[in-house]
């Protein structure tokens, strides 16, 4: 099993290094795509130098910074692993969860998985009130829009097969990605699971991006989606549900269960080689 994990990057200088050294101590087979954004701030540098080694490494590098969506689009496209995994290069999720992540799609019952900052009791940094309460409230309008229960639309961990994820057309530049492609997985009414995962958010002080523009525009985006899209017929359909084979982990992320669909026991082993250094 092969796992791509795509690594958007703008101006995470701080944070870059630490970022990747994580991915790249999971026991998994991984190709880590990293897409700089048009970085000024000595990203690009970092990248390379890291890039001469790690081969399981591949920087991408963007003309002008393009938005977050449009280098997600750039880096799924050259995706060639078995699932493919959002990664932000900014702490605030962690590579320790890719087990719990990966489960429901290597036991071949899900097609997409969301990682849930408000489902489990993994640690979560307490910071903006308002924050959580815009995030519950697009959460609600998408589940409204489209029939599903998700807790957690604007996630960025998002674990897709790579044949399904690559079969969508994907179009928004900026943080639209993450409604755009929600409605997008549920309206081809694909098996989405979701799962807890930690949360580790940072401050704008310490570099975060997002603001109460790209809330708006993600409002615009689900209704725009949610009218826009159809349901897939015909041979498109049947590429984006075909039941996937259930996938063998790799020996060393791999323990004996101890009864049938013990999932939590066969990544315990995996959770305890990957803890934060």
């Amino acid at each position: 099993m092969k796992l791509t994990v795509v690594m958007p990057i703008y101006n995470e200088q701080a944070t870059l290094r630490q970022a990747i050294e994580r991915v790249l101590a999971v026991p998994f087979d991984i190709e880590l795509l990293c897409v700089d954004d048009g970085s000024d701030d000595g990203s690009r540098e970092i990248l390379h130098q890291l890039e001469k080694r790690h081969s399981q490494m591949r920087v991408l590098l963007q003309t002008r910074n393009s938005g977050k969506g449009a280098a997600l689009r750039r880096g799924i496209a050259e995706a060639s692993g078995d699932f493919v995994i959002v990664q932000d290069a900014d702490l605030e999720y962690d590579p320790n969860d890719y087990p719990t992540l990966l489960d429901p799609l290597i036991q071949g019952k899900a097609d997409v998985v969301y990682g849930s900052r408000f489902l489990g009791a993994a640690p979560h940094r307490v910071l903006y009130f308002w924050h959580s309460v815009g995030n519950r409230a697009l959460t609600l309008l998408s589940n409204c829009l489209t029939n599903i229960n998700l807790t957690d639309m604007e996630t960025c961990y998002k674990a897709f097969r790579r044949v399904v994820i690559q079969s969508i057309p994907l179009e928004e530049d900026r943080f639209g990605f993450e409604p755009e492609i929600t409605i997008k997985v549920a309206k081809r009414r694909l098996r989405i699971y979701e799962v807890g995962i930690s949360y580790w958010g940072r401050t704008y002080e310490e570099g975060k991006k997002i603001n109460w523009h790209d809330g708006l525009r993600a409002v615009w985006c689900l209704l725009k989606y949610s009218w826009k899209e159809s349901p897939p017929t015909g041979e498109s359909a049947r590429a984006g549900r075909t039941p996937a084979r259930q996938h063998e982990l790799p020996r060393e992320a791999a323990k004996p269960q101890d009864g049938p669909g013990s999932s939590a026991e066969a990544f315990e082993g995996a959770r305890d080689r990957t803890e934060i250094r």
